[in-house]
């Protein structure tokens, strides 16, 4: 016969006290081909909706779906998450979001990438309620994606010209290594970082010359000014 203390609290209702690292000790990316593209997915994605506040997205971030399984984890290169809001995650964890799951998800993949972690990760997503998944291996120019459907997430061919129903952009992989356009809603492709940095020098250099073109005419216009003071005709 068991007995309990008035007031007591059952060890079982209490919530266990668990670790959730922001990190799993796996890098990044394995070469500069998949990290080039890992930065330009995620950093286009959050060019694309830098004016919604309510558009999460992250790269590399742990995501844990489910509450008391800190085992049950993965990384996506890039997450986006609709209806959560913008700002600081050390990780994501789906039960202080409102239980919004990332419904986009996107793998970069390197020659390191196994079968075995390929379809684990497929499953993960599968099961934690993704919408639209997609895949892109640089080394060999292929692009694939699943939608969800009634039964999970199904194969979408082809995928040249496919529109994410959630980004609204269009895919068109190209025919070899390292050739993928990703066409946002204005027709501007994902510029790759390095040609986000030239743009804004080449910008700011433009910015500079008009700046100093200003400054010349100003100048310009008050030697002129003084000149006709010199000789009594600035009022006339």
């Amino acid at each position: 016969m068991s007995t309990s203390t008035p007031g007591a609290r059952s060890t079982a209702s209490r919530p266990i006290d668990l670790e959730y690292p922001d990190r799993d000790g796996k890098p990044t990316s394995d070469n500069t081909l998949q990290f080039k593209w890992i930065v330009t997915i995620k950093e286009g994605l959050e060019a694309l909706f830098r004016n919604d506040p309510d558009v999460f997205i992250a790269g590399d971030l742990l995501w844990y779906p489910v509450l008391g399984s800190p085992k049950i984890r993965t990384a996506p290169d890039a997450l986006v998450a609709f209806g959560r809001p913008k700002g600081y995650r050390g990780s994501y964890k789906q039960w202080e979001e409102a239980g919004v799951a990332p419904q986009v998800v996107f793998e970069v993949l390197s020659p390191g990438n196994t079968k075995a972690e390929l379809r684990r990760k497929f499953e993960f997503y599968e099961t934690h309620g993704v919408e639209e998944y997609y895949i892109y291996d640089p080394d060999h120019g292929t692009l694939e994606g699943w939608i969800r459907g009634d039964h999970g997430l199904n194969p979408n061919r082809p995928i040249d010209g496919f529109t994410s129903p959630r980004l609204g952009v269009t895919f068109h992989p190209g025919a070899g290594r390292d050739d993928l356009r990703i066409i946002g809603p204005d027709g501007r492709a994902f510029p790759a970082i390095l040609d986000l940095f030239i743009d804004r020098d080449a910008e700011r250099e433009r910015a500079d010359a008009e700046h100093r073109r200003a400054e010349e005419e100003h100048a310009r216009a008050e030697r002129l000014a003084a000149r006709l003071r010199e000789l009594g005709l600035d009022d006339v």
